[in-house]
């Protein structure tokens, strides 16, 4: 990067936070990361295709359950985009990768206005995920690079902060853009991607200094294995990798078995609404607040706190789905999400070497993508033969998250296992 970092490594024994809030931590953000925040919430503004696919499907004339099969499809671009953005991020620089993303998504979303056979449409939706995708390991790459590591995890609340924040307004716009055409909500899904583009080519630095090139050519060198192999290789990341994956299938159920649930129990779907809208308000008002003291915890407590409260939150609904026990499970949950999830999206970029960092945040997030495209299919399928008790399997596999994450998840200062070399001591060698 062209951007000299300060990344001194934190004290061994201290927590990988500064307890910095909020504002402090954005007053001393580079203007290129504040930038990149921008353009992260403009693109998420704009995300409009996966929200009304399947409305624009039905609307083209397929049938409902050849728009839900459309909408699994952009799902498994997303996994695929992860994947290839992280290798690209590496390859290139997150800069190159943003703009790939960002103006081939735009040429290519405009493209399905004007495909008519199924089969076209369904090659032409995995293509936009996946090219669509390829951004977000190049972002997550790019602040873990900017950021000093003792205000990585607020960095990243506030990279969710943006996130979510596009993603609340995006159904409001859609639906204005709608009620005048379905062709100009493609067009400002464009326009959205040519934006971020735009502050990609003038904010984010292009070629690395010749030095750093230089250091991570010859850390590639020094490697056995390379790419993905090398990130596999760490078998404590395995482990945390396997953390997010299993978390992910249990959380996503709120959204695919609990509305059956709460049916099935003879409740109002205004109960279902009022878990899911108090989830989302929670954690947009909450969560950037709570990391100003959460990113000073030790990351094991977090990690066991973050996965864990899933867990018990979904093991309250095992009791009964009585209103008083959705609600209190409810806000269990949506606790380990306000003090979990901060610190899961900065671990990459704490422990990856430096020339893998897009190659670590694209493994998280294609677990993470795994999951949410399995979950609610695999959710679906358990809770009709479990009935009740399925609450106490998503639990259960909550808990083997969280164990998986106290085993996998190590202080960013501690080298894996793999990397670690046992120097003698003289004082100990036989004389010669």
């Amino acid at each position: 990067m062209s951007e000299e970092v300060d990344r001194d490594p934190a004290p061994a024994e201290q927590p990988p936070g500064t307890g910095l809030g909020a504002i402090a931590t954005w007053r001393q953000t580079s203007l290129t990361s504040k930038a990149l925040l921008f353009g992260v919430f403009v693109n998420r503004l704009g995300a409009f295709l996966q929200i009304f696919l399947v409305l624009f499907m039905t609307h083209k004339g397929f049938s409902a359950g050849e728009a839900g099969f459309a909408l699994g499809v952009y799902g498994a671009g997303h996994v695929l985009g992860s994947f290839v953005g992280g290798w690209l991020t590496d390859r290139l620089s997150a800069r190159a990768a943003t703009l790939i993303s960002m103006l081939g998504s735009a040429a290519l979303i405009v493209s399905i206005l004007y495909i008519k056979p199924y089969g076209l449409i369904l090659v032409a939706i995995l293509v936009v995920s996946t090219v669509s995708q390829l951004n977000r390991p190049a972002a997550q790459a790019m602040l873990a690079e900017l950021t000093k590591p003792g205000q990585l995890v607020m960095t990243m609340a506030m990279y969710r902060l943006a996130i979510n924040l596009g993603t609340a307004v995006t159904p409001i716009v859609g639906v204005a853009l709608v009620s005048v055409s379905y062709n100009l909500l493609f067009w400002a899904e464009a326009f959205a991607a040519v934006l971020y583009s735009a502050i990609a080519w003038k904010y984010l630095p292009g070629k690395a200094a010749p030095e750093e090139i230089a250091k991570k050519a010859a850390a590639r060198a020094a490697e056995k294995k390379q790419g993905y192999r090398a990130v596999l290789s760490d078998w404590r990341y395995d482990f945390y990798l396997a953390a997010v994956f299993l978390v992910t299938i249990v959380y996503c159920q709120y959204l695919a078995v609990l509305p059956l649930a709460i049916l099935d129990d003879g409740l109002s779907l205004w109960w279902y609404s009022l878990v899911v809208s108090a989830n989302a308000i929670v954690v947009a008002v909450c969560e950037v607040p709570a990391t100003k003291y959460v990113q000073t915890w030790p990351l094991r407590i977090t990690a066991i706190a973050g996965f864990g409260l899933v867990a018990v939150g979904y093991g309250v609904y095992a009791i009964a789905l009585i209103p008083a026990l959705l609600i209190v499970g409810t806000i269990i949950w949506t606790a380990s999400e306000i003090i979990g999830a901060p610190t899961t999206f900065a671990y990459p970029g704490m422990v990856a070497p430096p020339h893998l960092l897009g190659r670590y945040s694209g493994a998280m997030l294609t677990v993470f993508g795994l999951g949410n495209a399995v979950g609610p299919a695999v959710g679906v399928w358990a809770w009709s033969h479990l009935g009740q008790t399925f609450w106490l399997w998503a639990a259960g596999v909550a808990v083997l998250s969280a164990v998986c994450a106290r085993i996998g998840m190590r202080r960013p200062d501690e080298a894996p296992v793999e990397e670690k070399v046992t120097t003698p001591d003289p004082s100990t060698e036989p004389a010669t």
